[in-house]
């Protein structure tokens, strides 16, 4: 093995790169020398470099275009005397921009080579392909080629860590690690996550929370974005997923799987509240998570600087859901609103500030833990119970007098059509000649008068 070979193993540890990576690297920065001290105009040098025998071969590699009319070589080649072509080691094209009109592309002579000259060199050559050129290797490099390979070298390799950071972390976005925190600066805390420094801000951080230098600390990663030194990474210990994360971590019943974390409501430094279930009977969830005299809930709380945690019962029924997520409150009794997705509670008089906790922070927790609109009222239960007991008497009275009055309209009808049966009786009965005489008496007793 090479003291070359070698060297490059050591930056790989050092660095955490990958050998192909930095092996890609000194070939850009002896592709980068032998321009500056040995190039020639219109030339693509490309360096292949084995580091066993320390030795490097030289290419001028061209990419096969279609042969340009005359007259658009002339005019290249007179804009060409007007401007120099920028000197880079990369596939370059240029483009003349016209107002109205798409961009064209134009005939490259540092990457490119027209078909009839491509024959020349290789006479199968076709549209596409590469044509590669071998270049005599130099015996040796001058100072300031030596220089721009150095600082080609040292430029790479700053790009190429600072990309391989960004890709690492991009990928635990939106997960929780352990950093420690190494400084602060004015209320800016800066953790250190190995291989980049996040930035915790303040607007993420607990209320009263400290950061002492050097202590461990779990954060979430809340986004990660490029910088121009770097990585930037901004952290949070605000999220939920530091409460999930830490019950992960610490009950064994969760992470195998028994017991699952349906929801999670938190106020960070001040309360939070964990909604878990089972599929076992065997399995207590909320005395798993307790622990024996409390010494898994415990180091929960520890870990979340002090954070107050309780941990409900999840239950498929509404109306239970919710009188557990108000715990330690007790409930006289719950309505739903299916469609307004809204529950009203009664609590006792005596209990209702316990439900409603302080600054209402209870009942706000339990209604985001269980996703319902949660409105709490005092209940009395005097009237409650008069209610109950008075109901079927008002109910019975109610259907006597619609009884009665059903049966008087009967009687009514009835005698109606009676007392208009006996009138008809009575005029078919009497005959007429008694009622003309009847009418002579009345009018002879009234002439007399």
């Amino acid at each position: 093995m090479s003291e070359i070979t070698n060297a490059i193993k050591q930056i790989c540890e050092e660095k955490k790169l990958d050998f192909e990576v930095v092996v890609n690297t000194i070939e850009l920065a002896l592709a980068a020398a032998y321009r500056k001290d040995f190039g020639q105009k219109n030339q693509n040098v490309k360096v292949k470099f084995n580091p066993e025998t320390a030795h490097s071969k030289i290419f001028d590699v061209k990419t096969v275009v279609e042969d340009l009319p005359e007259e658009e070589l002339v005019a290249m080649e007179a804009e060409a005397e007007n401007r120099a072509l920028p000197k880079s080691g990369e596939h370059e094209s240029y483009y003349s921009r016209v107002e109205g009109e798409e961009e064209k592309k134009r005939f490259n002579p540092k990457t490119e080579i027209q078909l009839r000259d491509a024959i020349l060199i290789k006479s199968d050559a076709q549209i596409g392909d590469e044509i590669v050129i071998e270049l005599p290797e130099p015996e040796d490099y001058g100072r300031m080629a030596a220089q721009t390979a150095k600082q080609v070298i040292i430029q790479k390799l700053r790009e190429v860590e600072r990309d391989m950071v960004f890709n690492e972390f991009k990928d635990k976005e939106h997960e929780v690690i352990t950093g420690i925190v190494q400084r602060q600066e004015g209320r800016l805390v800066f953790v250190d996550l190995g291989k980049a420094i996040g930035i915790l801000p303040v607007e993420e951080q607990i209320s009263g929370e400290s950061y002492p230098l050097n202590g461990r600390v779990k954060v979430y990663v809340k986004e990660v974005r490029a910088g121009q030194k770097g990585a930037e990474v901004v952290l949070s210990r605000r999220s939920e997923e530091i409460l999930k994360k830490v019950f992960y971590l610490e009950i064994p019943e969760i992470s195998n799987g028994l017991i699952k974390i349906e929801s999670v409501a938190r106020e960070a430094g001040s309360r939070s509240k964990v909604a878990i279930s089972t599929d076992s009977e065997n399995i207590d969830p909320v005395g798993s998570c307790v622990g024996q005299r409390g010494s898994r809930i415990q180091t929960i709380i520890n870990e979340l600087g002090g954070e107050k945690v309780d941990i409900i019962e999840y239950n498929e029924d509404p109306v239970k859901y919710i009188s557990n997520a108000l715990s330690p409150a007790k409930i006289m009794g719950i309505s739903l609103d299916p469609v307004g997705h809204r529950a009203v509670v009664k609590v006792s008089p005596d209990k209702l500030s316990l439900a409603i906790g302080k600054s209402g922070q209870n009942v706000r927790l339990a209604a985001k833990l269980t996703n319902w609109k949660i409105d709490i009222i005092p209940y009395d239960g005097v009237e409650e119970v008069q209610a109950v007991e008075e109901a079927p008497v008002l109910a019975e009275e109610k259907e006597v007098k619609a009884v009665k009055k059903t049966k008087v309209k009967k009687e009514a009808g009835e005698g109606k059509v009676k007392v208009k049966a006996e009138k008809a009786e009575k005029k078919e009965v009497k005959p007429k000649k008694e009622v003309k005489e009847k009418k002579t008496v009345k009018k002879i007793i009234k002439d007399k008068k």
